[in-house]
């Protein structure tokens, strides 16, 4: 049978939270000209002797809080994704997992997918807002191998699905999960980018301009910035809450010239409003991962109590839900 190849991509992880693995699998991520855009040469003396050498061994003591037996989260629950997904696509489809960076690499995957004779690949990074960081990167990676080979099948890429039906209504259910109405306030936050990346998609114009927190148009549909806060829009309406029952915010930045108002500073100032129960949701993430099980869920935790706020819950995501895997089947197939 000549079968279809499903690719599910996310960013990655290190191989173990040990610091040589940590390190390599930055060098790795932050060398990506997409993540960090300046000229290559400077990128690699910034990357490699600044960067990686300071970072390396404070995350990997960030890797240790969150690496369980069966090893990272995001990869163990992404291999149980990709299973379940399998078993719903049936045996047409041969579903694969890669990681833009580290292991299973993508392209391993696509050569498993070349090796298997595969009538259609279909590429799909699993990132419902389009950033250039992210799945620009992905798909430009994906292209490029793909270009080198003599026989080029079908291939499609799935797009950003942060407005897509499914995916909304399988995050809303999430967080009703929660008893989101027995708490003061939301919070929606959303991986931050550099403000750099944003003039980029608008060649190099201020997302004021183009009315990206208001609304989506053909001016800025690849605006990353543009999609959070539609994303927002649209669970707010599925929820049922008003827009002063939540707040748009931004985490995991590197300086203060990244996408705001960052989060960190959003969970202190709800704690000084007087607002007790805080709810966060991270729709920018649909595996829990480093960012969303200890930024969110032990550090803001902290910043929270310690400002006065009384609990601090974080919505877990979809990670390998029978909901999400129908949505996903839905997004892919309608591809």
């Amino acid at each position: 049978m000549n079968k279809t190849a499903v690719i599910l991509i996310n960013t990655g992880t290190p191989d173990s939270p040990a610091t040589p693995d940590v390190r390599r699998y930055l060098k790795e991520f932050l060398g990506d000209g997409r993540v960090i855009s300046i000229p290559s040469l400077p990128r690699k003396i910034l990357v490699n002797g600044i960067i990686v050498p300071f970072r390396a061994p404070k995350s990997s003591k960030l890797y240790q809080k969150v690496w369980t037996e069966k090893g990272s989260p995001l990869l163990w629950i992404s291999e149980s994704l990709k299973d379940k997904l399998q078993q719903q696509l049936g045996n047409e489809y041969d579903v694969l997992l890669a990681m833009r960076y580290g292991n299973p690499s993508l392209t391993r995957a696509l050569e498993t997918a070349k090796g298997n004779k595969n009538r259609q690949i279909v590429l799909v990074p699993l990132f419902p807002q389009y950033a250039s960081s992210t799945t620009g990167s992905i798909l430009s990676k994906a292209f490029s191998q793909i270009s080198s080979w003599n026989n080029i099948p079908k291939v499609t890429a799935v797009d950003a699905f942060y407005d897509h039906e499914s995916f909304i209504s399988c995050f809303a259910d999430k967080i009703k999960e929660m008893d989101h109405q027995s708490y003061d306030h939301i919070l929606f936050t959303y991986h931050s980018l550099p403000l750099k990346h944003l003039r980029d998609t608008h060649n190099q114009q201020d997302c004021t301009k183009f009315n990206c927190k208001e609304l989506i148009t053909k001016d800025n549909q690849f605006c990353y910035q543009a999609h959070c806060y539609e994303t927002s829009r649209l669970l707010a309406k599925k929820l049922g809450i008003k827009t002063e029952q939540y707040t748009v915010c931004f985490q995991s930045r590197f300086s203060k010239n990244w996408l705001s108002p960052f989060a960190d500073k959003v969970v202190k100032e709800q704690a000084k409003k007087g607002n007790k129960k805080l709810l966060v949701a991270s729709p920018s993430f649909v595996t829990d991962c480093l960012e969303t099980i200890v930024e969110i869920g032990i550090e803001y935790k902290e910043v929270f109590l310690s400002n006065g706020g009384q609990l601090l819950t974080y919505t877990p995501s979809l990670n390998d839900s029978d909901k999400w895997v129908s949505a996903l089947t839905k997004i892919i197939t309608e591809k």
